[in-house]
């Protein structure tokens, strides 16, 4: 893709893309859910046959020739591509063609696939342009290979806060995923990358899916190419794989799978994560917020929240870092070692040395585990020092998308930091609509022996209350100010006011936190 690009080229693939039903819905309603859930498992075999049984469907021909990687003749690309055909596909560097013949093979040069999302600021549904899989070439990937929407790109869009915001940096913007989704609600989008190839797949994405949209996109590694300049947003999700590279164990990793720019950035351990961690204040307006995913390491003797909080630390930042997975050195080498395709997989020789040389790299440093998680920075405002450090392991099930979550609960932290106990003794709340309270007895006993108050929106947390905090919760409907219903308990409990409201305040804080209360409307508070 060195020649530039025309509007009127990718405005009439867009609207031949739309007439023929290219979309996520398209396709699985051409394949049905058997074909779609083996392709989604890298499996082309039922997908294939009933491409070939519905030939005369447009569909079928964009399947079969850009997700399947078959070659179709070029009448059927010319039908299933009104107005833009073999010829307007070629000049796009979409694909190739034997001949001009309608009867000559024509084959994909890039991968072109519907995508559908929801982020925090509702669905979105577009193309996405990226280099050819595995799966379509029967090829080892290169290194420069520019990944379409993965699961990890997906995440970092649906837990991306979406206010209103002027400047975003989308940093290693791959095939500019991220950029489109800050372009719908960001004034300017700088989209960044070491790669050359990349950077001109999002400008065509760009082009085919949010054309009026201003996206710039600049060459160069991490914040180089945006030092001394200031941004409202920043979402990256940066290639943090762990991946050795020193000496034998390194040579072992590259010999079965290669390396590659979209996950590897070539730092030894978890450096690149602490480093952008670290790093990104640099390039944040105050109030500023990134938003980034990666990998940290479990290291024998020292709690990870230690170790990553001590990032944080240096950040001179805000920070709330989410853990929501935990494998250990096997698991993590097996899942990044399929992720670099079929050659290891077919030498048992090459799996069996680039496993071992993750297991080396892992215990040089006394790894026992690696997270996965997802990072949320804040510039403080006006020079103020940071009062947000959170760390915390969140394994489980979650409701995406959580970007609204996530903006939410840091507002409530500021709304919380400006009231004292005494503030917010005189402060109403109401409890959020996706509480709900679960009660457990024991048979016989007319008391329950334990209470779970529990969101079913965000992160789905279940908190444990005591008989007090219960019932404070269940009374909160935004009438009683929140001294009032702590008398009102002390009294019917038994309890002095001034010991329960000692219980009470820090776990009530903690749920305006976490959003199961929120301050009543009409009474002076806000925490958004």
């Amino acid at each position: 893709m060195t020649s530039p690009l025309r509007p009127a080229d990718v405005a009439a693939l867009r609207d031949a893309l739309t007439r023929v039903g290219y979309t996520v819905e398209g396709v699985e309603d051409l394949l049905g859910p058997m074909a779609s859930a083996a392709l989604h498992r890298e499996q082309a075999v039922p997908a294939r046959r009933v491409a070939a049984s519905r030939a005369a469907d447009p569909r079928a021909t964009l399947t079969s020739l850009f997700l399947l990687g078959d070659e179709v003749p070029r009448a059927a690309v010319d039908a299933a591509l009104p107005g833009v055909g073999t010829a307007g596909a070629q000049a796009l560097g979409l694909v190739e063609a034997a001949g001009a013949g309608p009867d000559d093979a024509v084959r994909a040069v890039l991968d072109l696939r519907p995508y559908a999302a929801t982020d925090a600021r509702g669905p979105v549904g577009w193309w996405l342009v990226s280099d050819l899989g595995e799966l379509a070439t029967g090829r080892r990937l290169a290194v420069d290979h520019v990944l379409g929407a993965g699961g990890a790109s997906t995440t970092l869009a649906q837990v991306t806060m979406r206010e209103r915001v002027g400047r975003v940096l989308d940093l290693g913007t791959g095939c500019g995923v991220q950029a489109l989704h800050a372009s719908r609600h960001a004034d300017a989008v700088v989209a960044t990358d070491v790669s050359r190839r990349a950077l001109d797949l999002t400008r065509l994405n760009v082009a085919l899916n949010t054309p009026d949209a201003d996206v710039e996109a600049r060459l160069g590694s991490m914040l180089e190419p945006v030092a001394g300049e200031r941004f409202d947003l920043v979402v990256s999700n940066p290639p943090f794989v762990i991946t050795p590279h020193e000496g034998a164990a390194g040579a072992a990793v590259d010999r079965a799978i290669g390396a590659f720019e979209y996950r590897d950035g070539g730092r030894s351990g978890d450096d690149l994560v602490r480093d952008l961690v670290t790093g990104v204040g640099e390039v944040l307006a105050p109030g500023g917020v990134a938003q980034l995913l990666g990998n940290w390491e479990h290291r024998r003797g020292q709690d990870w929240a230690e170790r990553v909080g001590g990032w944080l630390d240096a950040s001179g930042l805000d920070g709330w870092v989410i853990e929501r997975e935990l494998l250990d050195p096997a698991e993590y080498a097996e899942t990044w070692i399929r992720d670099g395709g079929t050659t290891a997989a077919r030498d048992q020789g090459a799996w069996d040395a680039a496993y071992g040389a993750w297991l080396d790299d892992f215990a040089s440093r006394d790894v026992e585990g690696v997270g996965f998680g997802i990072v949320t920075l804040r510039r403080p405002v006006d020079g103020a020092r940071p009062t947000l450090r959170r760390l915390e392991e969140h394994h489980g099930s979650l409701r995406q998308p959580l970007g609204a979550h996530l903006a939410a609960s840091l507002a409530a932290h500021d709304w919380l930091e400006a009231r004292d106990d005494a503030a917010l003794a005189a402060e109403h709340l109401v409890v959020a609509g996706d509480v709900t309270e679960e009660r457990y007895l024991t048979p016989g006993e007319p008391d329950p022996n334990v209470v779970i108050v529990r969101q079913g929106d965000g992160l789905g947390r279940g908190l444990q209350a005591s008989t007090g905090l219960a019932a404070f919760v269940g009374v909160c409907d935004g009438e009683l100010a929140v001294g009032q219903i702590v008398g009102a308990l002390g009294a019917l409990l038994g309890v002095p006011a001034d010991d329960l409201a000692g219980e009470l305040l820090p776990a009530v804080r903690g749920l305006v936190r976490d959003g199961f209360l929120a301050p009543a409307a009409g009474t002076g508070g806000s925490a958004s």
